[in-house]
């Protein structure tokens, strides 16, 4: 993967209300939320939340802030504080979240990246875990709004 090619776009048309929902809405749904705040054109909406939300995963701040992206003031979310209802796309970030993720309609383009749960790596490891998801879901947030040359 070159640092200069986006990902080819999956979808036919971006998404204009998008939630991006993980159990626990305290990290890679983070993430995803913060990267699609500094990327989806302007008048689109974005949301991040979750079926059992935490708190906010300090290493997700920081790794955010690494490249320039403030998501402190984000917070955990329950599914119930946000319009997920107007959602025109939903993302799910973690394998629970696929089976917890709430009926949509149809019309309601679902979007599935399982990627593994940087908290749950080896403490040692946690850093380098969160790095790596970070740099995965900002590549597959490119595919949601490509960049036209």
């Amino acid at each position: 993967m070159s640092e200069s090619q986006p990902p080819a776009a999956f979808i036919t048309a971006p998404p204009r209300r998008v939630l991006f929902m993980c159990v626990h809405n305290s990290a890679r749904s983070q993430i995803a939320e913060g990267f699609a705040h500094a990327t989806a054109p302007r008048g689109a909406d974005v949301w991040s939340a979750g079926t059992r939300p935490g708190l906010l995963h300090p290493l997700a701040v920081q790794v955010m802030q690494e490249v320039g992206i403030d998501i402190s003031a984000q917070r955990s979310k329950h599914l119930d504080d946000v319009p997920w209802r107007e959602a025109d796309t939903v993302v799910t970030l973690c394998e629970a979240g696929e089976l917890e993720c709430p009926v949509v309609p149809a019309a309601v383009r679902r979007v599935h990246w399982p990627l593994p749960d940087p908290s749950a790596a080896p403490e040692a490891r946690q850093l380098e875990a969160f790095r790596e998801a970070r740099e995965e879901i900002r590549w597959r947030i490119s595919s949601l709004w490509p960049r036209g040359d």
